[in-house]
Order: C-alpha cells, then sequence, then structure tokens
C-alpha cells in the first residue's frame, strides 16, 4: 500500500476486505465517445484571446458539444407560451429602425437569419422556444451600454444570453425579446501570477478560462459538466454551484469584482482586484444569482486557487444510501483539507449512462456509486490519506467495491461517469429536473417516495448529485411531456422541500420554469423586497423578463 502513489498510470481495484494492485483493464472505447463535432469560432482581437474550436479536450463534458441536444428528426420544440400560461407584456416589437440602429451600433453583427436563430430561440434541454427575430452579437461593454440604451427608450425586452446551457429555461427568450448575447466577449484582460486574479469578459468560455489559468499554475474556482459551452458571465449570473463547491465555495466568495450594464445603459464598473474592500454595500451581489434580471454582466474580476500537485478520484459501489452518508463522514473526517468533491448517483443513473452513452461501470453493480476526489500538493501524503479512508470503509462493509485512480485520463473516466448523466437523461425521453437543497440524511428519500407516487406513469426517476453540499439532482423522464406527470410533480416536490426547510433551487437559478415557486423558500417580506429592487434598477421591466421573480399582483 505504501507504493501507491509510486504507480500513477494503473488502477488500483477495491474489494471488501482486500486491495489490490492490478494491471488496467481494456476499457471501452466508447467511454470517450462524444457527439458530433460543431465548430464555433470567436473574434480575435487582444493578445490574450480566446479561441474555440470544435470539441473541448475533455470531450466527456457533456455540453462541449451541444449538437446531441437536437435529436435528428425529433419534433420542434413547442412556443413556450403554448405549454405555460404566460402573457406577453406591453413592450415595443422590433422595427426596420430598430434594425438600422443596431447595425449602427455593432455592423455585421446583427443576426436575423431565422436558422441562425432557431439554436438561440430554444434552451438545449429542448423544454422551452421562444420567436425572437434578432440576434445581437456586442464585442465590449460600450457596445452593449449603446444596445441597452436604445431598448430602453423604445421599450423593447431583452434576453441576456450566455452559453445558453441553462436548466430553467431562464438564457431563451418567452415571447419575442431581443437575444443580447455574450459570444463575441470573450478576451482574458489580466491576470496576475501571484495573487492569481483573473479579469475577463462575460463571454470567456469556462473551459477555456481554465486551461489558461492551468497554464499557470492555477485552476479555476468552479468546474460544471456544461464548461465546454458555458460562460463566465452566465456562470456568475446564476450563481452556479458545480463540482468544486465542497473545497472552494460560492461564486459569491470567489468573485471580487464586477462591471455591469443596467437596464437605461448605464455602466456600473465595480471591477475591482481587491480581497479586501469594506467601503458601503458591496453591490457586485446583487447581480450574482440575479439572471440577468438586474443587470447584463460584461466583466469578471475572481480569484483562482493555485494548481493542485496531485489529485486522487475513487469510484465506490455501496450497499445503500445509509452507507454513502456514513462514506461522506468518514472522508470528510480523515481527508479533512484535500478532500475536494464527493458526489452520488443511484443505480438507475448508472444504467441510463451505460445504456445510452455505453460507458462502462468501473465497480460491480450497485445500489449507489460515490465519487471521492482528492487534491492536494503532496501525491504520496494524499494517496496514502485516500488509500487508509478506502481500506476503512471497505473493511467495515460501508463499500462493496471500488476503484482508484491518479493518472489524468483515468481520473477523467471515472469522472465521465458522474458528468455525463445529465446527456444521458436527455436522450432517455422529456426530463422533468429539480435541483433541490436538502438535508443531507433526507437527501434521497423524496426519491423513493416520488417512485411510489408516479408508478408506472414515470419512466424514470433517478438521484445524483453533490452530495457534500446537500445538493439533489432530481429529475423523472417519460417518454413526452405529460401535464398529468407535471401535475403529479408540481407543486408536491416543492412542498414536500419546503416541509424540510431546503431550498427549491440549490445551483440552477429560477428562471422561467421556477420563478412561480420562490414562495416555497423566501418569505414573502423578501420576495416583496426582490421586486422593489428590481423596478428600482429597471422601472420599464426590460430585462429578461418573465423570469426569476414572480409577477406583482
Amino acid at each position: 500500500m505504501r507504493n501507491l502513489c509510486a504507480c500513477r498510470a494503473v488502477f488500483f481495484r477495491l474489494r471488501a476486505g482486500a486491495m489490490v494492485l492490478h494491471l488496467v483493464p481494456r476499457w471501452s472505447a466508447s467511454l470517450f465517445r462524444a457527439s458530433p463535432r460543431w465548430k464555433k469560432t470567436y473574434s480575435q482581437r487582444a493578445s490574450a484571446q480566446l479561441k474555440w474550436l470544435g470539441c473541448p479536450r475533455s470531450v466527456y463534458s457533456p455540453l462541449a458539444c451541444r449538437a446531441y441536444s437536437k435529436v435528428s428528426g425529433s419534433p420542434e420544440v413547442m412556443l413556450t407560451p403554448e405549454r405555460y400560461p404566460v402573457q406577453r407584456l406591453p413592450f415595443s416589437t422590433v422595427s426596420e429602425e430598430d434594425l438600422a440602429a443596431f447595425e449602427c451600433i455593432i455592423p455585421g453583427r446583427v443576426i436575423t437569419d431565422p436558422e441562425q436563430l432557431q439554436t438561440c430561440n430554444v434552451d438545449w434541454l429542448r423544454t422551452v422556444r421562444g420567436c425572437s427575430k434578432v440576434l445581437l452579437r456586442p464585442q465590449t461593454s460600450e457596445e452593449v451600454s449603446q444596445i441597452l440604451r436604445h431598448c430602453y427608450k423604445r421599450n423593447l425586452a431583452v434576453n441576456p444570453q450566455g452559453g445558453n446551457t441553462g436548466m430553467v429555461g431562464g438564457s431563451v427568450p418567452v415571447f419575442d425579446e431581443v437575444i443580447l448575447s455574450t459570444a463575441l466577449m470573450n478576451q482574458v484582460i489580466s491576470f496576475h501570477d501571484v495573487s492569481g486574479i483573473l479579469v475577463c469578459q462575460a463571454g470567456c468560455v469556462l473551459e477555456e478560462l481554465s486551461r489558461y489559468v492551468q497554464e499557470r499554475d492555477f485552476i479555476m474556482p468552479l468546474d460544471l459538466g456544461a464548461k465546454g459551452s458555458c460562460h463566465i458571465g452566465g456562470n456568475v449570473a446564476t450563481n452556479a454551484g458545480g463540482l468544486r463547491f465542497l473545497r472552494y465555495g460560492s461564486l459569491r466568495g470567489t468573485v471580487l469584482g464586477l462591471e455591469v450594464v443596467l437596464a437605461d445603459g448605464t455602466i456600473l464598473n465595480c471591477l475591482t482586484s481587491l480581497r479586501k474592500d469594506n467601503t458601503g454595500y458591496d453591490l457586485k451581489q446583487m447581480f450574482i444569482g440575479s439572471e440577468g434580471t438586474l443587470g447584463v454582466i460584461t466583466a469578471v474580476s475572481i480569484v483562482c486557487p493555485p494548481r493542485p500537485k496531485a489529485v486522487n478520484v475513487a469510484f465506490l459501489g455501496c450497499p445503500g444510501f445509509t452507507e454513502v452518508l456514513q462514506t461522506f463522514r468518514t472522508c470528510k473526517g480523515q481527508l479533512g483539507e484535500i478532500l475536494s468533491a464527493f458526489e452520488f448517483m443511484d443505480a438507475e443513473c448508472m444504467q441510463l449512462v451505460g445504456q445510452h452513452l455505453h460507458l462502462t461501470n468501473p465497480v460491480q453493480e450497485s445500489p449507489f456509486y460515490v465519487l471521492v476526489e482528492t487534491s492536494g500538493s503532496s501525491a504520496g501524503h494524499d494517496a496514502e490519506k485516500l488509500t487508509n479512508v478506502l481500506e476503512q470503509v471497505l473493511n467495515s462493509g460501508l463499500v462493496i467495491d471500488g476503484t482508484m485512480a491518479t493518472d489524468q485520463r483515468k481520473v477523467q473516466m471515472l469522472w465521465a461517469l458522474r458528468e455525463r448523466i445529465t446527456e444521458a437523461l436527455s436522450r432517455d425521453g422529456y426530463v422533468f429536473k429539480y435541483d433541490l437543497s436538502l438535508p443531507v440524511e433526507r437527501l434521497y428519500d423524496l426519491v423513493i417516495d416520488l417512485r411510489t407516487r408516479l408508478g408506472p406513469r414515470a419512466k424514470h426517476v433517478v438521484g445524483y448529485g453533490h452530495l457534500g453540499d446537500g445538493n439533489l439532482h432530481l429529475n423523472v423522464t417519460a417518454e413526452a411531456f405529460s401535464q398529468e406527470l407535471l401535475g403529479a410533480l408540481e407543486p408536491y416536490v416543492y412542498a414536500w422541500t419546503a416541509e424540510q426547510r431546503g431550498s427549491v433551487s440549490a445551483e440552477h437559478g429560477l428562471g422561467f420554469k421556477k420563478k412561480n415557486v420562490l414562495g416555497y423558500s423566501k418569505p414573502p417580506v423578501a420576495v416583496k423586497l426582490m421586486q422593489q429592487l428590481k423596478a428600482m434598477l429597471d422601472p420599464k421591466g426590460i430585462l429578461n423578463p418573465y423570469k426569476t421573480l414572480p409577477a406583482r399582483a
């Protein structure tokens, strides 16, 4: 066991009562299989420019390529107002004069071609669809300011859009809102290699930023399955959580400053790079998690932690959820500061990634699976600590089988099993998605409850997520959208969550789909204050209307 750290190109197979070293098995090449490539190029201007062509190198990222979200021959997505009870507010419609004004502001970057607009009007889950007739692609905050100044004057509704990887319909129009894309705002402004502070435009793709800082021995403080497509501005606007939350915490702590354009075109420059600034109200916090309803984020200052020198991942099979919880308790207590992720998934998740993505289960079939990651500065120290913990959970019966990897390629193979669950679900049919915060001891109870409640009406009811954060991703699949199934799920899921004093949105935000359930997690006084804040900053309500907040009575 003491030679564990020296054997970096092998797997360790774990079984109850023993831990044995063996050669790497022949993993199916399909584990690395990704969707067909889409090519996407962003503008090139500065020396610190970013360019993304085709799929990212980490091909297992479920949103690295977006092609799979539209299956060939699949039916057209129903217009949002046809599926949901929502009425268009009295905004103006885009005229030829408006298009001419936009063309003057951003020459050659006003898109009206219906084919190009099709993708931007539909969320990647293919559950909501708007009918916007114009897409604007600014490159600077000044251009965003001029666009919003014109829209504010003309009372034109605006839908800010980043990578369009959201789960709650917040990134696409509901009706004919002007789509304001940050895709061309993809420049790194500065990076300090002592403090690790990165300043960049909002349209930088998270995975590209990760590569940029990794080359300088740092990492981004967040990591998402959608990293190959999502934009840092959208991450901040939705206060995205992700896979590193356990170790590095929320964006509310790692974001140091923002540049935001308000509804009337005013540029609010709070793009500080200071770790400490106790002068007045911390205005950036208003915009983190506001989902584009208070202002359009155009630049971000964020602190990046040093790149770990050693990363180890173990993938374990557990006989029950009680054992999953006890394994987490053991890991948290004994791994301490090097524990960077603790993810869980149930047997149905594993079944779906095997069925739809042809990924291989590296351990024997189990009711639950756990992925444990450690990140630290000493390979030998970290591997020894993890090995000791794994021996303990195996010998105590908390784990019945497992595999451990230290080689980067094998680490990615194990992470693929967890990160591509969303992709597998999207191929299983229509997906009802719920992103909940719950007490960890009750985290899986709702999944069991719903399987009984829904019976054969649901194709699959699965649970997975960030156990270390108390975050459950509850997903229900069906052959097609069903109003009857929706009625059985809502508001039952939200009421159940509220009874546990949980949150109806842990990290996905509220967007369009969840805006009316805010009251299950926030008291009426808090909701009213949010509405007053919205009315103050955006009195005409043009920014991302129909999203995040319930309509005022």
